[in-house]
């Protein structure tokens, strides 16, 4: 299974674009490198690649890698499609920009797919630019995707603010499985808490990509002022009694990498004391960009 980190960071990106906390500051000014908003590809074969959420970036996250470059044919593309963890603005807008690619499959949680094409309009757009093939995620059941095995997994209940109120799961994690390597990739950038279920989650898997949100429980209140919120927003804290790092250090064999860090996030600044204890642990946050085999 080769792997494409296309964007690091939370909805927003850093530095986001309306924030003047002392990490926005420094990534203006060069200090910091910036990172685009949360995506990943993989690909079992090299050749059929699929992206796992589509964030407002994925124009230039593709354009960064030459794995996606477009041919044989004029308007041929390698992306076979999007799998979302969730109907969130920051993982779904892309897909409005790929509208033209024909033949497309989308997968999503069944209440992300009732959200996406209405209200957000996603479905009425799609419709009128290319024929996607719509698919509600089976929860736990596998899905073939071009020599990958793919099954999603409920992780979170929280929905869009723009979203009606349904009952039931809106965010999912996905396990990968390549079979002609056994390489596993479980991937997670919004978990509201470790639960039993989904540490059985891990068993097999050799690389974790999960939520990294946010290091602390305070932090939005401690960088911005501003930290109502946060304990709703469905993403567990890195730092803490109840953070996911204590829960890592338990799996020493596994790669752990985390994603989705917001703008307030100490993780981003390398040379920071939070950056020095998860290193300490094994835990990784990696550049846009890194790519690497399983």
């Amino acid at each position: 299974m080769r792997v494409v980190v296309l964007g690091t960071a939370a909805g927003g990106g850093f530095p986001q674009w309306n924030c003047a906390c002392s990490l926005c500051v420094r990534g203006r000014s060069g200090a910091l490198p910036s990172r685009t908003q949360d995506c990943l590809a993989v690909s079992g074969n090299g050749v059929d690649w699929w992206l796992l959420n589509a964030s407002p970036d994925i124009r230039t996250q593709l354009l960064a890698s030459k794995a996606f470059t477009p041919g044989p044919g004029r308007r041929d593309t390698p992306v076979r499609g999007v799998l979302l963890t969730s109907a969130e603005l920051d993982h779904s807008l892309g897909v409005f920009s790929l509208r033209e690619g024909g033949g497309q499959h989308l997968y999503a949680p069944a209440n992300a797919v009732t959200a996406l094409r209405s209200p957000l309009g996603l479905g009425p757009v799609l419709d009128r630019y290319a024929g996607w093939s719509w698919h509600s995620a089976p929860f736990g059941e596998p899905v073939e995707l071009a020599g990958l095995i793919a099954t999603a997994h409920p992780v979170g209940v929280k929905r869009p603010k723009y979203a009606p109120e349904l009952p039931g799961p809106w965010v999912v994690a996905y396990r990968l499985h390549d079979p002609s390597t056994g390489g596993t990739l479980l991937y997670s950038p919004c978990l509201a808490t470790w639960s039993a279920d989904f540490e059985a989650l891990l068993s097999g898997v050799d690389c974790l990509f999960l939520d990294g949100t946010f290091c602390s429980p305070d932090e939005m209140g401690v960088r911005t002022g501003h930290s109502k919120g946060q304990s709703s927003m469905g993403h567990i804290p890195v730092l803490g009694d109840s953070g996911s790092l204590g829960q890592l250090r338990r799996f020493p064999g596994l790669r752990r990498i985390y994603t989705h860090l917001n703008n307030t996030n100490p993780l981003l600044d390398p040379e920071s004391p939070e950056s020095a204890e998860i290193t300490a642990a094994g835990v990784e946050v990696v550049p846009d960009g890194t790519a690497f085999t399983l």
